[in-house]
């Protein structure tokens, strides 16, 4: 359905409603980088009415989609000495990533591509982000950053900083698994801070389910009842906030 690009300098994967777009929702991806299974959910948004960006965010320093897919695709291996070969790889693949300065990087990017979006009438000011993991803590990232995000979606993504989270100016829907302890036990005070500053914030944890649930090609984590029920929770809240925005 869609097409690989650049905008603004950076590489992305587009698709585009049949009609006219109900808004635009940038997809961010996992840590294994703008991998298929990435750009198959920004052609679901697509058939859902909108214009999905899929930014590549990992490319730059290596992880490009063909290694992504070969670090995922050992990830969900059946065989544990493969699985455990996969550590040593990621953590050298992923180095770059743990500076202050990528992580600047990388969301000057992102709003590079919301900035593209800004000046496209059919979108008219009507922009959502999601992610997933690394590309769930980018999604908090970029709403801290960007007053001109109407809506976040992040899955099973790490929230920012109090200061940060007390800068997003807009509402935020956050999923998560159940068996995801780093991220469920700080669940209780990110939802303090966001009543704190006002920021309209709602959360799902989904019974039994792990980190990467929605992940449909990783057989230890894809819970497809959590998923199925995530989409239509993502899909309706992200309709509901950009209805009318402009």
């Amino acid at each position: 359905m869609g097409e690989r690009i650049e905008i603004n300098g950076v590489r992305v994967y587009r698709a585009e409603p049949a009609g006219p777009p109900r808004g635009a929702v940038i997809v961010i991806h996992e840590i294994w980088g703008l991998v298929d299974q990435i750009t198959r959910i920004a052609d679901r948004w697509a058939d859902e009415g909108y214009l999905a960006l899929a930014p590549d965010l990992l490319s730059d320093i290596g992880v490009t989609p063909e290694v992504g897919e070969e670090l995922a695709a050992l990830n969900a291996d059946p065989d544990d000495e493969k699985r455990a070969s996969l550590q040593p790889r990621l953590r050298e693949a992923l180095a770059p990533i743990r500076s202050p300065e990528y992580a600047a990087a990388a969301v000057a990017r992102l709003r590079a591509v919301v900035d593209h979006l800004a000046t496209l009438p059919a979108v008219d000011g009507r922009i959502a982000v999601t992610g997933f993991c690394f590309g769930g803590t980018y999604s908090f990232a970029l709403a801290a950053d960007d007053d001109r995000v109407r809506a976040a979606v992040p899955f099973y993504g790490t929230a920012p900083e109090p200061d940060a989270i007390a800068r997003i100016s807009c509402p935020v829907l956050a999923l998560y698994g159940e068996l995801d302890p780093a991220i469920v036990e700080r669940l209780p005070e990110v939802r303090e801070v966001m009543r704190a500053n006002d920021i309209e914030f709602s959360d799902h944890v989904y019974p039994g389910a792990r980190h990467a649930f929605f992940n449909e090609t990783n057989p230890h984590t894809y819970d497809p009842d959590a998923a199925a029920d995530a989409w239509q929770r993502a899909t309706t809240f992200v309709g509901d906030q950009l209805r009318g925005a402009s």
